[in-house]
């Protein structure tokens, strides 16, 4: 179902991948004959715990499912941003090693052949080898993005375009040519990194942990579940609403079905490894929060930017069943004055109730 969404919550990445292959019942779609390309986000040599780049960890679920379901022919492809050695970047990343271990081949699209194709009057040069996939799954990370605001499914294809088209984009403006190469270029499947998302910045540094990955097969559906996860209303990102116009997706809605694995044994927030997170500590009153839950209250705060809350915020399990006063954040705090619900809530509701308060 185009209109579904699948999410895993968790820390056991590859098993996390798989399962949500799975439940998609992804093996229906592949045959073993064809050859299947895998296209993560490295947009440059830094380790995924940063926030910036894929986790192998998710890459490599995805191979041990498509070799348990008799795939023989995997690449994994990716070309760096403009300046940096996509070389280095599988190597740092924890490519090099990976396509070692599983025998798959690994290109670098900004050496490989282009194709030019043309659309909505504008013509686009693609990389050959994701043109010519069988299978073509997208492995984006979710994430900031200092000139789109976010990044996910439809601009992580722009790895997908040499070094010279990639400067253009910036020419002209990024967002058009953007949606122009979703509609040219049309993975079969997502599967979204959500584990460590970088806040605001698609080079990494400022990680939120929210421990989850997401699978689907629209992309406008998937990057507009992002957007709201990260507080945008999905109009917000001018590439997703030209996507939307241009039919290749519809946004999330009220009617979108919502999968979820591993609610039980969501990851509880580790402050230790969310440096951001410790900013917006004075407005916060944290009592075993889940990450994903806890994530989408730092990006509500990042956004709003508040100068001062009526009191601290209250978020966690440890709130369960009681009632408190001022602002609570998730189903936990259901006994708050104010509440956002959701489990986890979508930060976007939180920056609706901030903004409102």
């Amino acid at each position: 179902m185009t209109n579904r969404i699948y999410i895993h919550y968790g820390v056991r990445m590859p098993e996390m991948a798989f399962a949500l292959m799975e439940a998609a019942k992804v093996s229906a779609k592949i045959k073993p004959a064809m050859h299947v390309v895998v296209k993560p986000n490295l947009v440059a040599p830094r380790p995924a715990d940063g926030g910036a780049t894929t986790h192998p960890e998710i890459v490599e679920g995805i191979i041990r499912y498509l070799k348990e379901h008799g795939i023989g022919s995997i690449t994994i492809a990716e070309g760096a941003w403009v300046g940096d050695s996509t070389e280095r970047a599988f190597e740092v990343c924890g490519y090099t090693s990976l396509a070692k271990k599983y025998g798959v081949r690994l290109i670098d699209t900004k050496k490989d052949r282009v194709v030019k194709k043309s659309l909505h009057g504008l013509e686009i040069g693609l990389c050959e080898t994701l043109v010519t996939a069988d299978y073509f799954i997208n492995v984006p990370v979710l994430k900031g993005h200092g000139q789109t605001r976010m990044t996910c499914c439809l601009k992580n294809l722009k790895g997908c375009i040499p070094d010279s088209e990639k400067r253009r984009f910036h020419s002209i403006g990024l967002h058009k040519p953007i949606a122009v190469l979703a509609s040219l270029l049309k993975p079969n499947l997502h599967v979204i990194d959500g584990i460590c998302g970088d806040l605001s910045f698609e080079e990494g540094g400022t990680p939120i942990p929210s421990n989850r990955i997401l699978l689907g097969f629209d992309p406008v559906l998937l990057d507009s579940y992002g957007a709201r996860l990260m507080g945008y209303q999905p109009d917000a990102i001018e590439h997703l609403r030209l996507a939307k116009e241009f039919g290749i997706g519809q946004y999330v809605t009220d009617q979108t079905e919502i999968m979820e694995f591993g609610i039980e044994d969501r990851p509880k927030i580790d402050l230790s490894c969310a440096s951001i997170a410790r900013q917006f500590a004075q407005y916060i009153d944290e009592d075993g929060a889940c990450s994903a839950c806890y994530a989408a209250l730092v990006f509500a705060l990042n956004k709003v930017k508040p100068s001062k809350t009526p009191g601290k915020i209250k978020i966690g399990q440890g709130f369960r069943g009681k009632t408190c006063p001022g602002i609570g954040i998730g189903n936990c705090t259901q006994g708050c004055e104010i509440n956002v619900k959701g489990c986890p809530p979508q930060a976007v509701e939180i920056v609706e109730m901030l903004r409102s308060s």
